[in-house]
């Protein structure tokens, strides 16, 4: 299982929390459901963190098969698409955004 991570780190423009999550709600998730490939989206919004670690506005992660299939939505229109529209959740939002692929497991608990 391999999961690529977008990782809003840093903080949501203040007053504009509201704001910000709807934009992802309305605008963005419609958007990443459509990478082809894809297998499942999640969509997490910070709430608490250990004292001193950095804080992540917003963290999305699309599962895949593979590194392929990833490489697949990297180059289509959705991402190109997804893009663009986020420029628009960037002006509510102070911080940057990277990229993390992950090759892992699932598990349930016992």
């Amino acid at each position: 299982m391999i999961i690529r991570y977008a990782l809003f780190e840093g903080t949501i423009n203040e007053g504009r929390e509201a704001e910000f999550k709807a934009y992802v709600h309305e605008k963005l998730i419609p958007i990443w459901r459509q990478f082809p490939g894809a297998q499942d989206l999640q969509v997490y919004f910070g709430v608490e963190r250990d004292k001193g670690a950095p804080e992540y506005a917003l963290v999305m992660g699309v599962r895949y098969d593979n590194l392929e299939a990833v490489a697949r939505a990297l180059e289509s229109d959705v991402r190109t698409r997804g893009r663009e529209v986020t420029k628009g959740l960037l002006d509510m939002f102070s911080g940057r955004v990277h990229h993390h692929v992950f090759d892992g497991d699932q598990y349930t608990p016992d």
